[in-house]
């Protein structure tokens, strides 16, 4: 995949893992990068084209899908963490959130681009899911089972986008707002976003960003207490 000259999507690019691969992208030659945000004022970056993009809001997928014809990488980062829909108490209100913006989010986003993806030559779509995707702790059990979702969504959209990349991002605790009450160790959003960028100069279609994922991964295909047996730290 060519970085140099392309046009890029990044949901929500305002801050995180998002911010980092969006400003990626511009530092390895990208023309443009619109940043997606609920609430675009809030991307300060003068580089990034800032636009309104709330992922669980159709009108807003269809207004950017109009504007943004031009793109040739997507990257479906917005996520939520449900931390309050505990498995056996907590609201399922803040779960079905979740799901809506960590599986149906992304699964819009990719309908409403995959048009301009196959006319401008195939590119790439790169969905940002998680270590989670196979393995839980049990406290986070909404975002978990979305990732887990996300991450079949992932391999169907591969079938279903044969011309495009589709690249699925996994990784352990990323040092942001998002995991900073977590103690176990991190990597930056920086060194994310670098392996992004080469993956998709390599046309790889995943991304085990950290050894708790890769060993999470290898797993697998093992007894499912071997999955859950390994540490983060």
């Amino acid at each position: 995949m060519k970085i140099e000259g392309s046009v890029a999507l990044v949901t929500g690019a305002n801050r995180g893992i998002g911010n980092a691969i969006a400003l990626a992208l511009l530092e390895n030659g990208a023309a443009k990068v619109y940043a997606g945000a609920r609430k675009p004022e809030t991307v300060t970056d003068p580089r990034l084209t800032a636009v309104k993009l709330d992922v669980t809001n159709p009108a807003d997928i269809a207004a950017v899908a109009e504007l943004a014809q031009d793109v040739s990488i997507v990257v479906n980062n917005a996520g939520l963490s449900g931390g309050a829909a505990q498995l056996l108490g907590g609201p399922l209100s803040e779960a079905r959130e979740v799901m809506e913006t960590n599986v149906f989010g992304p699964w819009e986003i990719a309908r409403a681009f995959a048009p301009a993806l196959t006319r401008n030559g195939g590119g790439a779509l790169v969905n940002v899911l998680s270590v989670a995707s196979w393995w839980t702790s049990g406290s986070l059990p909404a975002y978990s089972a979305s990732k887990a979702a996300a991450w079949s969504l992932t391999n169907a959209l591969r079938q279903g986008l044969p011309e495009t990349l589709v690249v699925g991002v996994h990784s352990g605790f990323v040092d942001t707002e998002f995991s900073a009450a977590i103690t176990a160790p991190k990597i930056t959003a920086e060194d994310l976003a670098v392996q992004v960028v080469e993956a998709l100069r390599e046309n790889r279609i995943e991304v085990l960003a950290d050894r708790f994922t890769r060993e999470t991964r290898a797993a697998l295909s093992g007894d499912v207490d071997a999955v859950h047996a390994i540490r983060p730290y």
